[in-house]
C-alpha cells in the first residue's frame, strides 16, 4: 500500500489512489445520467403518449414508476453495498441502468416502458448514494471539498439542463433517444468503475437479511411516493385510493421505524442510529427543503413561462441553462473555499449566504407579471442557481464532517432519499397550491368587477369595436369582449397563483433556516475524513 493510501485509510491498492480522478469521472458521469433521467423525459411525454396510444394520465407513469423504485431502493443502498461489495453493487447498478435504458427506448407499449423504467430507477439509486460514499473513501480529506462539490454540482445542474436536452432530442430525433443516449455514457462509466475501482479490504457482510424491514420499507415508501405523484390528479383525499394508500404508508413506515430501532432486530436494513448525530439530522432536514426548492422550482417555472408568458419549450429550456451554469460556478467556488486541510471559511457562513441569495431569487420570481420577459426570468434564475450552489455543497460537507466514517454510506442513502422526497413533496404541494390560489384570486378579482365602473365599460367598448371591425355583429362583439375580459381575469389570477407559489418556496426556506444553527462546524481533522473498510 502506498503511503498516501495508508494515511488516508482508503482502499488497499495504490492503483485506486493513482486513478481516483478517472473513478470520479466514471461516478459523476453515472450520477448525472441518473439525475438527468428524472427530468429529460418530461418534455417528451406528449410525443410518447401519441406513439404509444396512452392518455396524459397514463403516460405520467413513465415518470412516476422511475421515481417510485428509486425512492424505495435509496435507503437500502448501504445494506446492498455491504452485502455484495461496493464495486460489484455499483457495476451491477450501472449495467442495469444501461440495459433498462436500451429497452425503454425499444418499448412498443406503455406496459413495457413502465416496467423498464421501474428497473432503471432501481439501478439508479446506487449511482447517487453509493457513488458519493465511495468518493469519500478514495480521496484524501484535503481534496474532499472540491471533489464533493464537483459531484454535487452534477446532481444540481442535471435537473436544470434535462428539459433543454429533452426538448432538443425530441425536436430533432424521437423520444426513444432520450433513453438511447444513456447507453454510450453508461458504457464509459461502467468501464471506468470496473477497471479502476477496488473494494476495501475485509470480508463482506453476510448477516441475515432483514426481510420484514425491506418489505415494510418498500410498501410504505411506494405508497407514499404514489400518493405524492398522483394525489393532485385524484383530488387528494376525495379519492378512496389515496386515503387507503395514506393509511398504508403511515402504518408501514411507522412499523418500519419501530422495527429498525427495536433491539430484537439485530441487523436492520436501515440503521437509524446514525441520526443521533445532530448535524447529520439537521442536514437531512435541510436537504428536504432543498429538494422542495430545487424540484419545485423546476416544476413551476416551465408551467409559468409557457402558460402565462407564452415561451416555447426550447426558449424555456434556454432560459434555465444560465442558472445551471451559475450553480456549477458557485459549487466549484465552495469546493475551493472548503478544500484543503484547513477550510478558508466556515461552511455555515456559505449556507447563510446561499439562503439569502436563493431568497432573493424567489422574491423576484414571486413578483413576475404578464409583461415579464426572458431577461426578467433569466436574471432571477441565475441568482437562484448561484444560491443553490452555495447551499448544496456546504451542507453536504458539514453533514459528513463529524460523522463516524463507517456510517458514510448509510448517511448518503438517507441524504439522497431526503432530497428526492423533498422534491416529491414540493411538486405535490405546489401543484395543488397553484390550483387553489388561482381559484381564490379569480374569485377575488371577479368580485371587484363592477358593471358601473366607467373604466371597465370603456375597455369593453374598445374591445367590442375591435371585434366589430372584423365583421362581428354588435351583440356578438359584446359577448366576445366579455369572454376576452374573462380570459384576462383568468390569466391574471394564474399569475398571482404562481407568484404565491414561488413565495411559498421562499417561506419554506425561511422556516427551515433555523436548522442551520444546529449545525456544528467540523474540525479540520474531521472534515470529510475518508471511510474505513467497513
Amino acid at each position: 500500500m502506498s503511503a498516501a493510501a495508508a494515511t488516508s485509510g482508503s482502499f488497499s491498492t495504490g492503483d485506486v489512489q493513482r486513478y481516483r480522478w478517472l473513478i470520479l469521472l466514471g461516478l459523476i458521469t453515472a450520477a448525472i445520467m441518473e439525475v438527468l433521467d428524472t427530468t429529460i423525459v418530461n418534455v417528451a411525454l406528449p410525443q410518447m403518449a401519441g406513439n404509444l396510444g396512452a392518455t396524459n394520465q397514463e403516460i405520467a407513469w413513465v415518470s412516476t414508476s422511475y421515481i417510485l423504485s428509486n425512492v424505495v431502493v435509496l435507503p437500502m443502498t448501504a445494506f446492498l453495498a455491504a452485502r455484495f461489495g461496493r464495486k460489484n453493487y455499483l457495476s451491477f447498478s450501472i449495467i442495469l441502468f444501461i440495459v433498462a435504458s436500451f429497452f425503454c427506448g425499444t418499448s412498443h407499449t406503455l406496459g413495457e416502458l413502465v416496467l423498464w423504467r421501474l428497473l432503471q430507477g432501481a439501478g439508479g439509486a446506487a449511482l447517487l448514494s453509493t457513488a458519493q460514499a465511495t468518493l469519500r473513501q478514495i480521496f484524501p480529506k484535503e481534496q474532499q471539498g472540491l471533489v464533493q462539490s464537483i459531484f454535487i454540482m452534477g446532481i444540481i445542474v442535471a435537473p436544470t439542463l434535462g428539459p433543454t436536452l429533452g426538448g432538443w432530442i425530441t425536436d430533432n430525433y424521437t423520444w426513444n433517444w432520450c433513453f438511447f443516449i444513456n447507453v454510450p455514457i453508461g458504457i464509459l462509466s461502467v468501464f471506468l468503475v470496473t477497471t479502476f475501482l477496488q473494494d476495501p479490504p475485509g470480508p463482506r457482510s453476510l448477516t441475515p437479511v432483514d426481510w420484514p424491514g425491506i418489505g415494510l420499507l418498500a410498501v410504505g415508501l411506494a405508497s407514499l411516493q404514489y400518493l405524492l405523484e398522483e394525489g393532485e390528479q385524484k383530488d387528494w383525499f376525495q379519492s378512496a385510493l389515496i386515503v387507503r394508500l395514506s393509511i398504508v404508508a403511515l402504518v408501514c413506515l411507522s412499523i418500519f421505524v419501530w422495527w429498525q430501532l427495536t433491539p430484537k432486530n439485530k441487523h436492520p436494513v436501515v440503521d437509524f442510529h446514525v441520526l443521533k448525530n445532530r448535524t447529520l439530522a439537521a442536514s437531512i432536514f435541510l436537504f428536504i427543503a432543498l429538494g422542495f426548492g430545487l424540484y419545485g422550482g423546476i416544476y413551476l417555472y416551465p408551467l409559468f413561462t409557457q402558460t402565462i408568458l407564452r415561451f416555447s419549450p426550447t426558449l424555456t429550456g434556454l432560459a434555465l441553462m444560465p442558472g445551471g451554469l451559475a450553480t456549477a460556478v458557485s459549487a466549484i467556488v465552495c469546493g475551493r473555499l472548503l478544500g484543503g486541510k484547513k477550510p478558508l471559511l466556515d461552511p455555515r457562513l456559505l449556507i447563510y449566504l446561499g439562503v439569502t441569495i436563493f431568497a432573493v431569487s424567489m422574491w423576484q420570481l414571486g413578483h413576475m407579471t404578464t409583461q415579464s420577459g426572458v431577461e426578467d426570468t433569466r436574471v432571477a434564475l441565475i441568482i437562484r442557481g448561484l444560491g443553490l450552489g452555495f447551499l448544496f455543497a456546504p451542507i453536504n460537507q458539514v453533514a459528513y464532517g463529524e460523522l463516524n466514517p463507517r456510517y458514510a454510506q448509510q448517511a448518503s442513502g438517507l441524504i439522497n432519499l431526503a432530497r428526492q422526497l423533498g422534491g416529491s413533496f414540493g411538486i405535490a404541494v405546489l401543484g395543488t397550491y397553484v390550483q387553489h390560489q388561482a381559484a381564490v384570486h379569480r374569485s377575488d378579482l371577479v368580485s371587484k368587477i363592477a358593471y358601473s365602473n366607467p373604466q371597465l365599460n370603456l375597455r369593453l367598448q374598445y374591445m367590442a369595436e375591435g371585434f366589430m371591425q372584423h365583421g362581428y355583429s354588435a351583440q356578438a362583439a359584446r359577448q366576445l369582449a366579455w369572454k376576452a375580459m374573462d380570459l384576462t381575469v383568468t390569466r391574471q389570477s394564474l399569475v398571482l397563483s404562481y407568484n404565491d407559489s414561488f413565495l411559498l418556496i421562499l417561506g419554506t426556506f425561511l422556516i427551515t433556516a433555523p436548522a442551520i444553527l444546529v449545525l456544528r462546524r467540523p474540525k479540520p481533522r474531521e472534515m470529510a475524513s475518508p471511510v474505513d473498510a467497513h
